[in-house]
């Protein structure tokens, strides 16, 4: 079980703007519904890349193991955080002499438990994502959600214009990270 402990840092007027400009609207009346559907917009990009965007804290609850695992989200920045989790829900952290971590070159974060006594759980908690904020995320990924959400802005009352469009896709696929079962 893996999941983000924050939400999605606040959006900047700047990229609230730039669906603005791309949906050819001048007013700022909708820039709720904007916003909305730049969160899903980014959402689904996560969704398609695998990778987590803009860093946010992660927590993972996996089986304590001798081997190593790894972590469920991309690319892991730092681990912050090892704790056993006993049967009894009670958390302890885990000295560092107990653990291993270890963050490989393509952002895959690892653990490993040194010990494995009384058979319970570990909850991990890391950082995770491509940037640090939206300014810094690459133009493709961005241009790309850009447009997607100008996509849910334009087909917001049920109208289907056919799909998403593909030059979202196109934008994104060079980030995508595929994991094998």
């Amino acid at each position: 079980m893996s999941f983000p402990i924050a939400d999605w840092p606040e959006l900047p007027a700047a990229l609230i703007a730039e669906v603005r400009d791309f949906v050819r609207i001048d007013h700022q009346a909708d820039d709720d519904a904007i916003d909305a559907f730049l969160r899903s917009a980014a959402s689904l990009c996560e969704d398609f890349t695998g990778q987590m965007l803009i860093v946010r804290s992660v927590t993972d609850m996996l089986p304590s193991r001798q081997s190593w695992q790894k972590l469920k989200r991309l690319p892991v920045r730092s681990i912050v955080l090892v704790e056993a989790i006993a049967a009894d829900g009670m958390a302890s952290t885990l000295a560092v002499e107990d653990h291993a971590i270890d963050i490989d070159s393509d952002g895959i974060g690892w653990i490993r438990v040194q010990h494995n006594e009384d058979g319970s759980r570990i909850r991990v908690t890391y950082a995770c994502g491509l940037a640090t904020d939206w300014e810094e995320l690459p133009q493709g990924l961005r241009q790309g959600i850009v447009r997607m959400a100008g996509y849910l802005y334009a087909n917001r009352d049920g109208v289907d214009a056919g799909g998403p469009p593909s030059a979202v896709t196109a934008l994104w696929r060079p980030y995508r990270r595929m994991r094998m079962a």
